[in-house]
């Protein structure tokens, strides 16, 4: 498959946006027609791996070939990553982001280097593989709360993020037609309020670090270089779902 992603043209008025409040919306990134394959191929690994009830479902599993494929590996996807962080961009995960239908999904505020710690820039680059608003669980972000730095992160018993434990008092809602991206900052607070459509809420994420960032998943006891060491997981396709056990 062709890059799917828009020849980027670099816009100072986008860059000074994400730059000022931490975020930019980037309306057609993809066009119509590949992000309805897109939704079609995400919900097909729903099917195999499971949607749930209540969750927000997330996997960085897809196959070779695909559309998912196309957009993770897109080199468009990185020049725009890479233009907003101010730098070369390195693949650092990607994922799914699907809502249950019927009151599902909500997700607390956080920030991404809340869950594994940057030093440096990061960026989260958004699709909606469909209409997405308040009405079935769009993203909210927090207007200049990437200034604050990493804030503490709340863990449950197995040292896991499971609350922020942030309650932001002005938040933006950010409504997006099939085909649109928003790229935010690793620092930026954001969140997501449920899906009480009767229909799943299909999205997609693509995580980039700067090439120059380490990272630590061990609270700060021992540091990766994403340029020498890469991610530490397997960001590229395979040729097979993973099937959870039953």
């Amino acid at each position: 498959m062709n890059d799917p992603v828009v020849q980027f043209q670099e816009d100072t008025a986008q860059r000074s946006h994400y730059d000022e409040f931490g975020w930019v919306h980037l309306p057609g990134l993809v066009d119509v027609e590949y992000a309805a394959q897109l939704h079609d191929e995400i919900m097909g690994i729903m099917d195999t791996i499971g949607l749930g009830q209540t969750s927000l479902r997330q996997t960085s599993e897809y196959i070779a070939g695909g559309a998912v494929d196309a957009l993770v590996n897109s080199p468009h996807l990185a020049h725009i990553a890479g233009y907003l962080m101010g730098g070369d961009a390195s693949l650092y995960l990607p994922f799914t982001a699907v809502k249950s239908p019927g009151g599902g999904g909500a997700f607390h505020f956080h920030q991404d280097n809340q869950y594994t710690r940057f030093d440096g820039p990061g960026i989260n680059i958004w699709f909606a593989a469909m209409p997405i608003d308040e009405s079935n669980g769009c993203l909210w972000m927090v207007p200049h709360s990437h200034f604050v730095g990493t804030l503490p992160s709340v863990k449950d018993a197995e040292g896991k993020v499971s609350d922020s434990g942030l309650e932001p008092v002005r938040t933006v809602p950010v409504r997006m037609a099939a085909g649109d991206a928003v790229a935010f900052s690793r620092l930026t607070i954001h969140g997501s309020s449920p899906n009480p459509s009767p229909v799943p809420r299909v999205a997609y994420a693509v995580q980039y670090a700067r090439h120059d960032v380490r990272y630590t998943r061990d609270h700060g006891a021992s540091w990766q270089s994403i340029e020498s060491d890469g991610p530490g997981w397997r960001t590229g396709p395979v040729e097979s779902l993973t099937v959870p056990e039953p």
